[in-house]
């Protein structure tokens, strides 16, 4: 089936072309999107708008914690922050709490950009070794 779009189109083949690392640097830009979505959703009092990007955010965190190596020593802990950063957006999407929604924020933009600094320094030693990028 053809996309009459073209950024669909292009979106579905940044998706399949991606590697494991960028794909997580998309999951963490797109919770981000979701939680602004749902600050905006609680400032308009829009509690249907709120509750669907909370819970997109949510799955998304969700499918972060099935992703990890718990072989790995520092996945145990980023295992606990998931679960944290999951509990809190429950919590938001409770009261309504724009600090706890916030503090979430925070922690998820903190790990894109960590992320980030992964990908991109793995595209380095990719292209010095001499390797595809």
């Amino acid at each position: 089936m053809a996309m009459s779009n073209p950024y669909q189109a292009y979106q579905a083949n940044s998706v399949t072309t991606a590697t494991p690392g960028e794909l997580t640097l998309m999951l963490y830009n797109g919770c981000l999107k979701f939680i602004k979505l749902a600050r905006k959703a609680i400032e308009e009092n829009n509690i249907q708008e709120k509750n669907t990007n909370l819970q997109k955010a949510q799955n998304i965190i969700r499918e972060l914690m099935v992703t990890l190596n718990m072989d790995i020593e520092v996945s145990k802990n980023m295992m606990t922050l998931y679960d944290y950063i999951n509990r809190q957006l429950m919590e938001v999407n409770l009261k309504n709490d724009l600090d706890i929604l916030s503090e979430v924020e925070g922690y998820v933009i903190e790990f894109r950009d960590t992320w980030k600094e992964v990908v991109q320094l793995s595209r380095q030693r990719q292209h010095a070794e001499g390797g595809q990028v």
